[in-house]
């Protein structure tokens, strides 16, 4: 190979990876020029699995919520119990999640509240599943920010077979549910702090 086509060829590959950074710093942000996050809209997810086995991270960065003006608060709780487990207890042989990561509190009879307790969280859906076939749908899957290293090509929108993951404001970095189970419906969240802490959206004037 000459030297001239040597250095077309390096030209070439600078061109391509100036061309891929020019890329994927416009896919960071918005067309109004805003910055943009990856997130979950929970009224196309199917629950598949896929979010605890394709993101970079481990455990991955998709984590299970609860909307709490959408629980429940069943003692007979499908997100949180085995398919016809034999205890409504906080036995582990009860409990449907596989990291026993929903904590069970008794609030007073027949009340129980369910917390997901996130560091144990693998985003695996199993509760969500149940939750949205025999409960209210209360829980759902979120893209934790403060966990997410918001890479570019996320590897789980790649392999979500909903087409779930859509890019959203930094501002605006959560979609979660709202009202009850006939009316549930995404709204888009500026709360910093995880959905389940909230009490639905807010109003303009909180």
């Amino acid at each position: 190979m000459s030297e001239g086509h040597g250095i077309d060829r390096r030209d070439f590959m600078r061109g391509a990876a100036a061309a891929a950074f020019v890329g994927g710093a416009y896919a960071a942000v918005g067309d109004k020029g805003e910055e943009m996050v990856w997130q979950l809209d929970p009224n196309k997810c199917t629950q598949c699995g896929r979010c605890s086995t394709h993101c970079v991270l481990n455990p991955s960065a998709v984590k299970c919520m609860n909307q709490f003006n959408i629980c429940g608060y069943c003692d007979l709780c499908f997100g949180y119990l085995q398919p016809g487990s034999r205890g409504r207890d906080t036995g582990a042989e009860n409990e449907l999640c596989p990291t026993a990561a929903i904590k069970r509190t008794y609030i007073e009879d027949p009340y129980y509240e369910y917390v997901i307790e996130e560091e144990k969280c693998i985003g695996c859906a199993k509760c969500v599943k149940a939750c949205l076939v025999f409960g209210n749908a209360s829980f759902y899957l979120q893209i934790r920010q403060d966990i997410c290293i918001n890479c570019n090509e996320c590897s789980i929108a790649k392999a979500c077979p909903s087409d779930s993951f859509k890019r959203v404001p930094k501002l605006q970095p959560y979609i979660y549910l709202t009202g009850d189970v006939s009316t549930t419906k995404s709204q888009p969240s500026s709360d910093p702090n995880p959905p389940q802490t909230t009490l639905g959206p807010r109003s303009e004037n909180s």
